[in-house]
């Protein structure tokens, strides 16, 4: 596997567009602080980090559906920099997802964070998704 975080975000895309309640991932650190802010920004309804029979890591992750019109709360989730092709933001060129309602995730020199937390905290770096 190339692109693991691709994977991991095609997997929860998947998941939701099946209207699975769950979804299973091999995890890493990455995906399990991508996991957080999913989790922090409202778009999960909850996860379980654990390991399985051989004790390889796994990140269980329950999707968040509206009780009224069963939609998923994340309406699509889009990888922008990978393997190939690395895309990297500074402060200033810092994107914002359809305007503010979605999130860029980013990793920087302080940590994983959201886009809103990285202009606040001044800092750029390499924007891994975005998530609306």
């Amino acid at each position: 596997m190339t692109d693991p975080i691709a994977d991991f975000l095609t997997r929860i895309r998947n998941a939701a567009k099946a209207n699975h309640k769950v979804v299973e991932a091999p995890g890493s650190k990455i995906k399990q602080e991508i996991t957080k802010i999913l989790f922090e920004q409202g778009y999960i309804l909850a996860y379980k980090f654990d390991k399985d029979e051989k004790g390889h890591p796994v990140i269980k992750v329950a999707l968040k559906y509206d009780a009224a019109t069963k939609l998923c709360a994340i309406k699509n989730l889009k990888r922008v920099s990978r393997p190939g092709l690395r895309q990297y933001a500074s402060v200033a060129e810092m994107p914002r997802v359809l305007n503010g309602l979605g999130i860029a995730i980013v990793s920087t020199s302080k940590g994983i964070m959201t886009d809103a937390k990285a202009r606040k905290e001044n800092v750029g770096g390499e924007v891994l998704c975005y998530v609306w």
